[in-house]
């Protein structure tokens, strides 16, 4: 699975202004929503949640990776949200989180679900993936940054 062909510019949102892990979940399960119009956000919403309750999807360096499996979901759903400040996510190692890359999978995703993680944390260890997301002005400068991220593993 290629992360990067996952993500396009109607699911990624920069400069979100929200100043809770609630509000960035309630923003993100709309913006899913918006793009899958057979999903309700509300049950992306309580997802997401249910899945933090377990534990903090907050990896460090201002990066969380919420995600869940989806009931009735069939395709891994993505979506990346730049938050204008970061929030208290309850990280390992405590820094406020301002990316957020959410990701929904059917139920039964398996092993598929943990490498599309694990590919996540080793994109998002590389310092210079990291200051290009934050330095990107648009939709189609991320999904460029993703692409090369990937190309680069």
């Amino acid at each position: 699975m290629n992360i990067a062909e996952l993500v396009s510019s109607d699911v990624v949102a920069l400069n979100v202004a929200v100043a809770s892990k609630k509000k960035a979940l309630e923003y993100i399960s709309e913006l899913l929503a918006q793009s899958h119009p057979d999903m309700v956000a509300a049950e992306i919403f309580d997802c997401l949640v249910s899945r933090e309750r377990l534990g903090s999807t907050g990896i460090g360096k201002g990066i969380a990776i919420p995600h869940c499996r989806l009931q009735g979901n069939t395709e891994t759903i993505v979506a990346m949200v730049r938050l204008q400040q970061g929030i208290d996510y309850d990280s390992i190692d405590g820094i406020p989180v301002d990316i957020l890359f959410a990701m929904l999978v059917p139920e039964d995703a398996g092993e598929t679900h943990l490498k599309a993680l694990a590919q996540l944390a080793k994109m998002f260890s590389n310092e210079s993936i990291l200051a290009q997301l934050h330095e990107a002005t648009d939709a189609a400068q991320v999904c460029q940054v993703l692409d090369a991220g990937v190309s680069t593993d």
